[in-house]
């Protein structure tokens, strides 16, 4: 089997080998944030966006080197990883950035230090899925609102929890609420909700995170005439909804088929996930 590697601060490691120590700052407080991104045909997708992401989230850490980590850098260290891992044209990546130093709770400085990693994949286009997703909402724990709900940190308990109550109820995703009881997101995605045929999605002002591919998808629908309303969405709303379906940056559209009894039809889905690959 062939040896894989990661990228640690600009340094090629094998994949299964040790890189961080006790007091890396990530590990200790979840003092960091992380980008998911893909590859497809050897072409890193919507590279501008994640970078500006990517700077909007350190400045909000108030983490150092965001002006370095931009859009050339992307697609730089992605291709390098992917060259390196013999990975051909397709491949996903998470860029995870900390704060580098020591310190207790107050750190003793904020450079950034990075690890990227990679897997390949066998898709060359987001591909939409074919069963359709069955969800339910997590509100044993709520997201909080604040200047830092928008962004990807590394503070992920919360998606944890999330995540194994998806297990436990054997459920393909969980909606999360915010601190408000109002619909956030889902564990690795953004929500849209379609309702009397016009497309719904939670406010960033709702905590959510402002996700790449929601950004994509919300333009989308803006250049062809499909209303698109940003808003506050009471969970009640998923038992009337025509449609449910989330989107990141690696798997693209993915449509819901189920919330308990209820169940959804996928029509904007498609039109959605064509026009995506039309890009």
């Amino acid at each position: 089997m062939q040896q894989e590697y990661i990228l640690h601060n600009d340094e090629f490691i094998e994949n299964n080998q040790p890189i961080l120590t006790a007091q890396n700052r990530g590990f200790r407080y979840g003092d960091g944030l992380f980008e998911s991104m893909r590859i497809c045909n050897g072409k890193l997708k919507f590279a501008e966006q994640h970078a500006d992401r990517l700077k909007a989230g350190m400045q909000a850490l108030k983490i150092d080197g965001g002006n370095l980590l931009d859009e050339y850098f992307l697609r730089q260290k992605t291709a390098e990883l992917c060259k390196k891992n013999r990975f051909k044209d397709n491949a996903r990546f998470r860029l995870s950035v900390y704060r580098a130093g020591e310190g207790l709770y107050t750190p003793d400085q904020n450079k950034c230090g990075y690890v990227l990693e990679g897997s390949a994949l066998t898709e060359s286009s987001y591909e939409l899925n074919k069963k359709g997703l069955i969800v339910d909402v997590y509100d044993e724990l709520t997201k909080p609102v604040d200047k830092l709900s928008n962004y990807k940190t590394s503070n992920s308990l919360l998606y944890v929890m999330a995540g194994l109550y998806k297990k436990q109820y054997s459920l393909d995703e969980a909606f999360i609420l915010n601190q408000n009881g109002f619909l956030c997101e889902s564990i690795s995605s953004n929500v849209f909700v379609v309702y009397n045929k016009q497309i719904y999605t939670p406010a960033l002002s709702e905590g959510c995170i402002a996700g790449v591919m929601r950004g994509v998808v919300m333009g989308i629908a803006k250049s062809n005439d499909i209303p698109l309303i940003e808003a506050q969405i009471n969970p009640e709303v998923l038992k009337e909804a025509e449609e449910v379906f989330v989107t990141n940056a690696v798997g693209g559209i993915r449509w819901v088929m189920g919330y308990g009894r209820k169940r959804y039809f996928n029509e904007m889905s498609k039109l959605l996930s064509h026009k995506l690959n039309e890009l």
